[in-house]
């Protein structure tokens, strides 16, 4: 069996059959602009199966790629936990669900949640590509303040806050805290998403769980506001109506994503995270790391450090980091 990744990239390659090259790329053009802005959760922009073809091919290979590298993470600072249970709030597509099964093995209940009924049937579609969500409900639900979670272990929510009010956003979190064991949520690498991502971490950390990732402690982010933001790149395969629609030639693109993933049971993180790309210069690396005692420093790693020096050179952005200190 193929993995996740792969047999993904085959369902979502057999979407566009039959669908102009010129009208998928209309259609994400149009979705960019709108799908992941400041639309109404009761007013869903994607439309029909067209739409939601056109948006899935275009971007979910990105948020896999994005929510598998948050739940990896997850996986490091709890080695010896599987999710016995998964509810993906405002999935769409079920990126995330495709994720899941590319960290850990088996299968497990795994329920879908979303307003728009065309990305749920097409979500269904596409799983029967992967034996691991055969089992998977996909199910139409308002994403607000009102919304209420059945108890599982793992809940995920990537790319939906954006599309919430601050006090529904509040409202989600604090439902995913109340409902599951591990919260993993996921926004774009800009500043307003990662001030999102901390304003959930700090609702996470204040109902008792404990950060995972990709802080390693659960103290008060160190970095000043307005001044800078936490965020990490992924790497994604590009297909050729990402090429169409955004120009070049690049076989691949960077996915920069904002996570946090938090739980309520104890958790292993790393020694420091690196969160810039280390600069490589002649005889040192310099590593940005937020390290565990909560605070943000710049290492440099030079030859004299023998293997540290040759793990520093392979170091990269988003790695845990153990210089043994």
């Amino acid at each position: 069996m193929p993995p996740p990744a792969d047999s993904l990239r085959t369902a979502l390659a057999g979407l566009l059959d039959g669908l102009p090259p010129r009208q998928a790329a209309q259609a994400v053009e149009r979705l960019i602009g709108h799908y992941r802005g400041a639309t109404p959760t009761d007013a869903p922009i994607l439309r029909d199966r067209a739409d939601v073809a056109a948006y899935a091919a275009y971007r979910m290979p990105a948020t896999f790629e994005a929510v598998r590298s948050a739940l990896g993470a997850l996986a490091e600072a709890v080695p010896e936990w599987v999710p016995a249970g998964h509810v993906d709030v405002g999935g769409g597509t079920g990126a995330a669900t495709w994720a899941v099964t590319a960290v850990w093995d088996g299968t497990r209940p795994t329920t879908v949640l979303d307003w728009a009924e065309p990305a749920l049937a097409l979500g269904r579609e596409l799983a029967a590509a992967n034996p691991a969500l055969a089992g998977a409900r996909w199910q139409r639900a308002r994403i607000d303040g009102a919304l209420t979670l059945e108890p599982t272990d793992l809940v995920t929510v990537s790319y939906v806050l954006n599309e919430l009010t601050a006090a529904d956003r509040a409202a989600l979190v604090e439902a995913a805290a109340s409902a599951a064991q591990a919260v993993v949520i996921v926004e774009p690498g800009t500043p307003d998403g990662y001030a999102r991502v901390l304003e959930a971490r700090d609702r996470l950390v204040a109902a008792g769980f404990r950060v995972a990732a990709p802080c390693p402690h659960s103290e008060a982010c160190p970095i000043v506001p307005g001044t800078d933001w936490c965020h990490f790149s992924a790497r994604v395969s590009r297909s050729s109506l990402h090429r169409q629609v955004k120009g070049g030639s690049l076989p691949y693109e960077d996915e920069k994503f904002a996570y946090v993933a938090a739980t309520r049971f104890p958790v292993t993180p790393v020694p420091s995270r690196v969160v810039r790309k280390p600069q490589i210069r002649k005889g040192q690396v310099l590593l940005d790391l937020c390290r565990a005692e909560g605070s943000l420093v710049r290492a440099t790693v030079t030859r004299r450090h023998g293997e540290l020096y040759r793990a520093a050179r392979d170091a990269e952005w988003g790695d845990g980091w153990d210089d043994g200190r």
